[in-house]
């Protein structure tokens, strides 16, 4: 039998194992038994895996979820790296990032302001709290991020940068100049329910989930994602809504900034 972590979090209200018969489709076809046992303190799904394909089945989980590195042993420079926004308050030196590191002590990622800053602003002084709310990088936001820093066993922190593809998914959505409604806590279901049941399907062309809880409404050309907000929000109650407007995107980048 084989223990794994997995990089997708699981938060209130839902418990750990609802989403145990999503990862055994993944292993669909394969001579093994999949469990979810539990959840680390920061939420990250734990499984247990049996049987003869168990190899197979880590590798294919480890594809197309991911596994989590658990100790900085597994990291070193210039890895690529899933995880979560945990921090992206002003008083930061960066945006926080949890990648799944908690053994013997958790160490997130800091993507520090200025390289924020280099990567989507280009480069000019705009504060932490405007980034993350042009961006969306609210608490549980999945982002991919590249280590740039050497990893020590005993390090406290690991500094790291938006990953490439991370990078080409953010300006592909600004480019295609159609705004996207960020929901942080709901499942994929629960999202259609509220498009569905608000009216609104007309103004939604379809849901991209970005992890098992967080998706991207992707709205219709003249539909705002701002205003689908009072919408959805009471059918989503346990959910976090963030608007994501290329408009506002390059309204914002044009100006001065004020520090």
């Amino acid at each position: 039998m084989s223990k794994a972590t997995l990089l997708e979090k699981i938060y209130e209200p839902f418990p750990p194992d609802a989403f145990e018969p999503f990862f055994q489709s993944l292993c669909e076809g394969l001579e093994v038994r999949l469990q979810v046992v539990g959840k680390t303190d920061r939420g990250w799904i734990q499984i247990d895996v049996s049987g003869e394909d168990e190899d197979v089945a880590l590798r294919v989980l480890d594809q197309k979820v991911g596994l989590a590195p658990v100790s900085l042993s597994n990291m070193k420079r210039f890895s690529l790296l899933k995880g979560k926004v945990v921090s992206s308050e002003a008083r930061e030196a960066g945006l926080k990032v949890d990648v799944g590191v908690f053994s013997p002590k958790p160490v997130d990622a800091t993507i520090p302001l200025q390289t924020l800053q280099a990567q989507l602003a280009d480069g000019k002084s705009f504060s932490l709290e405007q980034l993350v709310d042009l961006f969306c990088f609210y608490v549980n936001m999945p982002l991919e991020v590249k280590v740039v820093s050497d990893v020590g066993s005993d390090s406290d922190s690991v500094e790291a940068a938006l990953s490439e593809e991370q990078l080409s998914q953010i300006t592909g959505w600004i480019h295609s100049n159609l705004d996207r409604l960020i929901v942080l806590g709901a499942t994929t279901s629960d999202v259609e329910d509220a498009i569905k049941r608000s009216r609104h399907v007309r103004d939604v062309i379809k849901v991209e989930s970005l992890g098992l809880l967080e998706h991207a409404v992707l709205c219709k050309l003249g539909t705002e994602a701002r205003g689908l907000m009072p919408k959805f929000g009471p059918m989503l109650p346990h959910a976090v809504l963030a608007p994501f407007s290329p408009r506002k995107i390059r309204e914002f980048i044009r100006r001065p900034s004020f520090l």
